[in-house]
């Protein structure tokens, strides 16, 4: 198997949106697709973010990251967010996770990030693993509330 890191363009919507709900995102139905596929495109050409695809041998969707830089008010150069980080169930335990994380840190370096934080449910305690031997530490909880 050759897995291929490289950034995700708009017709990787479709495969982006079954590995997102796999994470556990909200489903893309009839109903919300158009706006759904417009945020998608505005994220691809945010010059403050990247969004990156892993392929099984050129052809099969089998992770994505979305990395974000954003700018905090006590730090001169902004801060790398990672808000969304998938492997398809089928592809874990072979290093695909890690071969994103590795790029989004080089882009992260690149940018002159001061850090990167990565966002992660309680419950995925395997992937906890692999952040802490990627040299992340559990740094905080994060609370959450549904508006409306």
């Amino acid at each position: 198997m050759t897995v291929h890191i490289r950034p995700a363009v708009l017709d990787d919507f479709e495969a982006v949106t079954v590995l997102l709900e796999e994470l556990g995102r909200a489903r893309v139905t009839d109903y919300t697709r158009p706006r759904c596929r417009e945020l998608f495109e505005s994220h691809l050409t945010d010059d403050r973010a990247a969004h990156l695809l892993a392929e099984e041998d050129g052809a099969s969707a089998i992770g994505f990251c979305s990395l974000h830089f954003r700018d905090r008010l006590n730090h001169p150069t902004p801060d790398a967010w990672v808000p969304d980080l998938i492997v398809t169930a089928s592809a874990r335990r072979r290093g695909v996770a890690r071969r994103l994380l590795e790029e989004a840190d080089r882009l992260a370096r690149e940018r002159g990030c001061w850090q990167l934080t990565l966002e992660s449910g309680h419950t995925r305690t395997a992937a906890h693993v692999l952040y802490g031997a990627m040299g992340m530490e559990d740094a905080g909880k994060y609370f959450t509330m549904l508006l409306g």
